[in-house]
């Protein structure tokens, strides 16, 4: 599969993962986060986008599921971050739909605890 953005053919998987993550761009998320219906990313979007794509280009492709996910945002956002927080940022799956978005390829396990 493929689509049109800003005059270059993207290429996706069947599930709409980027097949080149050099094809990503902050200005291509947010037009993934549109299609995905998420709407304008705010700054704890971006900072979930940002820690998942440093864990995979920086830590031999680590693709942290859920629980990862809030341990490192609690700790970013000096609060205890539940659960229903990062599904309302992403919510089908903050791993998934956040690494989707992150122009990461689609994780294979299963996520959460």
């Amino acid at each position: 599969m493929s689509f049109e953005f800003n005059g270059k053919t993207i290429e996706t998987t069947p599930n709409g993962y980027l097949v080149d993550t050099n094809d990503w761009s902050e200005e291509l998320a947010r037009y993934l986060a549109e299609q995905e219906g998420i709407g304008e990313l705010t700054e704890r979007h971006w900072d979930i986008i940002n820690y998942l794509r440093d864990e995979y280009f920086n830590n031999n492709q680590n693709q942290p599921n859920e629980r990862t996910i809030l341990k490192a945002m609690s700790k970013k956002w000096g609060t205890k971050v539940a659960q229903k927080d990062t599904f309302a940022l992403f919510p089908l799956m903050p791993s998934k739909q956040g690494g989707k978005i992150a122009g990461l390829p689609e994780s294979r396990r299963k996520g959460g605890y």
